[in-house]
């Protein structure tokens, strides 16, 4: 299973259900780094050695986060109109497709029905 750092915009019942399915989870929240700025939480995460789980699409920014410079980045993209619930429901769907290699190193961009992966190379 994998570690996932989980960024304040990220529901605390998706940390509560990936938690649930076995996956290392760290919420920012959780270690005084609410508000900080998106350079302070990847770096976090990169210090945990954790993918870094975000709805900010920022963090798909391949200058400032280059493929292949961290553990991975998985940014769940999806419109204000979805219940938490299937937000939960399509993230762990899309977990449950991905392989380790798939996470390891690559910008994720998961959206409704859909999985991009930007690879290292």
């Amino acid at each position: 299973m994998a570690k996932f750092v989980i960024d304040e915009d990220v529901a605390r019942s998706t940390a509560k259900i990936l938690a649930d399915a076995g996956h290392e989870i760290i919420d920012v929240r959780d270690k005084g780094l609410r508000g900080a700025e998106d350079a302070k939480i990847f770096h976090f995460a990169q210090s945990k050695k954790a993918i870094l789980l975000s709805a900010d699409v920022g963090f798909g920014n391949l200058k400032k986060f280059p493929l292949g410079h961290h553990h991975g980045i998985l940014i769940a993209h999806f419109p204000n109109e979805l219940s938490v619930q299937e937000i939960n429901r399509q993230i762990l769907h899309a977990l449950s497709q991905l392989k380790d290699k798939d996470l390891s190193r690559n910008l994720i961009i998961i959206e409704p029905g859909k999985i991009r992966i930007r690879r290292h190379k």
